[in-house]
């Protein structure tokens, strides 16, 4: 008997293009649901025929999607064991063009495998842990799906899928970059009249977005390595795919403990190394070769990457590393920032702007170094565009805008460009740029982060222009206020009676089994390995912060395997109390279409049972917190523990309307208590700029 196709809630969500909380709801609402054929008890797995057939009973299949195919048939086909097998055959397979793939999808059974094994014999040593792919033992109807994949989605795509069990993006602080960083960084290899780089080296390639950056600038010659097999195998297919001129050559392995390219100079290196690895090896390889400035401390594992970087590039070649801002300032790391300083090795840092690149919570910075130049150059370029607008508004004006690559980009060429021609000789441009002195940067710290560096001191304000201006801040904080006021007056609020109200309650738990909610969370930061990060799109993601601040969605998107979707009505309460206290929050129009950030709970509520303001009242309340939460430095909340009282709607539609009117009092709180900030700032600058005088107060 044939192994079962099977399909996990997960795969059903996608193949229906529903949430997994709808998913959770036909399983327990509806009996004809199929019943699971495999998985565990905790992550059941489903017959994808009889899926696919409870599907289109309801109307709810769409068109079968090649890519849905494939992941069902890895389950369950000699396929899940060799996925790296099959990139060769992505790889042919993608080189192909649409009538040569139809005709070989075409092919009977007995036609197939001859002919896929001879249309993998060019690229049998481009994918690192492919081995010597063999596809007899295959079924054709699940080759032909792999064909069918490519055909349909791509085989960028199709090469993410076959690997997206062997990815993890965050491991030893491993992210993607996004795509116009890459071709930025790219793009800072070229200088104006001068040739891309021909080869082109990345020793922590990821997923390839660097290397392909390159090669569409001209570089023809592609080598990369990367610890994680699957990132490395798909980086090829990726690559080999996308350049079709260049040579590729990529392996797997740790770079600094098992390099796979000892003599390799390069004219370029393009690089993100992981972040705060302090296994890197700083033990075993402290007498290594590479170590030309010095063997960096334990702590500082981005000061080997970039000697290993260096030391694989040409003289005269150059590097160019995305980096964490810490490393610009740590004191362990002084002693080699001073000798990259003092050799002329460092050119350039530019800081950019927060949320350019994952980790989004902080401003990274690109360091940009030439391997033993000729002349070396005395002054060092520092940019800082984490302090300028390069944002693009999207939607509501309070809404955190997305980069604007496009003026960024243009911003640091013009300034890099410049400098290249010039660098002893640069203009300073006033709190975007300055070069700083080689002499001047050894002192005790060796700090080398630009917003130390480009410091614009503002023009005195006239005294009438400040007045006016610290008028208007004033007229506005006394109609925040009165607005304040009028708030917190109105009707008031009457006791209950002698004693408290009580009530019968259930938690949030004995709901869930009543089908009265469906509770939700975002998965961990899985990222979908055929998506390239794009924080252009118009969907945002809600943070937790944007939840405790009562702010609009805010964060990129993160393009994981399961995404979820923010409905009107939803309930969303942060996992962890921040400071003792936490807050829920019902979405509105403004969160709907965004997607549930981590470390957030949803609760979506049948509008038939519950309130959502009713619910999320009760569910933020102190001593309901407390009881459900756990934990001493970190507090983690239960949110099955809750407690809901029992009302009839018509009474919980009375409290949702006082819950709602407490939410209007702490939105117009914030409003004032902000600017009575800016208020204390503008007249305290006024007087100490001396633009303004002091009033007459009496004492």
């Amino acid at each position: 008997m044939p192994d079962l196709a099977l399909i996990t809630a997960a795969e059903i969500s996608r193949l229906a293009g529903v949430t997994r909380a709808t998913v959770s709801n036909w399983r327990r609402r509806h009996a004809d649901f199929p019943t699971p054929s495999g998985g565990t008890e905790a992550s059941p797995a489903y017959d994808l025929t009889a899926v696919r057939a409870w599907l289109a009973a309801r109307g709810q299949l769409p068109a079968v999607s090649a890519t849905e195919d494939l992941r069902a048939a890895l389950r369950s086909d000699r396929m899940a064991s060799a996925p790296l097998e099959l990139l060769t055959l992505v790889i042919a397979a993608g080189r192909m063009d649409a009538s040569q793939l139809k005709d070989l999808i075409a092919l009977p059974d007995d036609l197939l495998v001859p002919r896929l094994v001879s249309a993998i014999k060019p690229y049998r040593e481009v994918v690192p842990g492919a081995g010597n792919p063999r596809y007899d033992d295959m079924s054709a109807d699940s080759l032909r799906t792999l064909l069918r994949s490519v055909a349909e989605a791509g085989a960028v795509a199709t090469a993410g899928i076959l690997t997206e069990g062997d990815l993890d993006d965050t491991a030893s602080g491993n992210y993607q970059t996004p795509v116009p960083l890459a071709e930025l960084m790219a793009d800072l290899l070229s200088a104006p009249g001068k040739p891309h780089p021909t080869t082109v080296f990345d020793p922590a390639c990821g997923s390839g977005g660097f290397l392909v950056a390159a090669s569409r600038r001209g570089s023809t010659k592609l080598y990369g390595q990367d610890v994680v097999l699957g990132q490395a195998a798909q980086a090829a297919v990726r690559i080999t795919v996308m350049t079709t001129e260049a040579q590729v050559t990529v392996r797997t392995g740790d770079s600094l403990r098992s390099d796979a390219f000892p003599g390799l100079l390069a004219d370029a290196v393009l690089c993100a190394p992981p972040y705060g690895d302090r296994d890197w090896g700083h033990e075993e390889l402290a007498y290594d070769p590479r170590w030309m400035f010095a063997l960096p401390p334990k702590s500082e594992s981005e000061l080997a990457w970039v000697q290993h970087c260096l030391s694989h590039t040409k003289q005269g070649g150059w590097v160019v590393m995305l980096m964490p801002p810490a490393t610009a300032e740590r004191l362990a790391g002084r002693r080699i920032r001073a000798d990259l300083v003092r050799s002329g090795t460092l050119r350039a840092v530019i800081a950019l702007p927060v949320g350019a690149a994952p980790p989004l919570h902080i401003g990274l910075h690109l360091w940009l170094l030439q391997h033993e130049q000729p002349s070396p150059s005395q002054h060092v370029l520092f940019v800082d565009m984490a302090g300028i607008d390069t944002h693009r508004t999207k939607g509501t004006p309070t809404r955190r805008s997305a980069v604007d690559w496009d003026a960024l980009r243009d911003v640091v060429l013009k300034v890099w460009n410049d400098y290249d021609l010039h660098p002893d000789a640069f203009d300073t441009i006033p709190g975007t740029a300055s070069t700083i002195s080689v002499v001047d940067l050894l002192d005790d710290a060796v700090d080398l982060t630009p917003a130390r560096h480009v410091r614009v001191t503002p023009a005195p304000a006239q005294p009438d222009e400040l007045a006016a201006t610290a008028h208007a801040v004033r007229d506005r904080l006394r109609r925040a206020a009165a607005g304040l006021t009028a708030l917190s007056g109105g009707e008031p609020w009457p006791p209950a009676g002698a004693e408290a109200r009580s009530w019968r309650h259930a938690t949030v738990a004995d709901l869930l089994r009543g089908d009265a909610l469906d509770l939700v969370r975002a998965p961990m930061l899985n990222r979908r390995a055929d998506v390239d990060i794009d924080d252009t799109t118009s969907a945002r993601t809600l943070t937790v912060q944007d939840v405790l601040t009562r702010r609009p969605p805010s964060g990129p998107p993160e393009h994981t395997v399961e995404e979820l979707t923010i409905e009107v009505g939803d309930v969303i309460l942060p996992e962890m109390l921040h400071s003792g206290t936490s807050v829920a929050r019902v979405a509105d129009a403004t969160d709907a279409g965004h997607l549930l950030g981590r470390l957030l709970y949803l609760l979506r509520p049948d509008a038939a049972r519950f309130d959502p303001w009713f619910l999320a009242g009760f569910l933020a309340a102190e001593g309901n917190l407390n009881a459900a939460a756990s934990g001493t430095s970190v507090i983690r909340v239960d949110v099955r523990r809750l407690r809901i009282p029992l009302l009839p709607l018509a009474e919980q539609h009375r409290y949702a309307l006082a819950f709602r009117r407490l939410h209007t009092l702490r939105v117009a709180a914030d409003l004032t208590n902000r600017l009575a900030d800016e208020t204390a700032r503008v007249l305290s600058a006024g007087l100490t700029e001396g633009a303004l005088l002091p009033p007459d107060i009496a004492t």
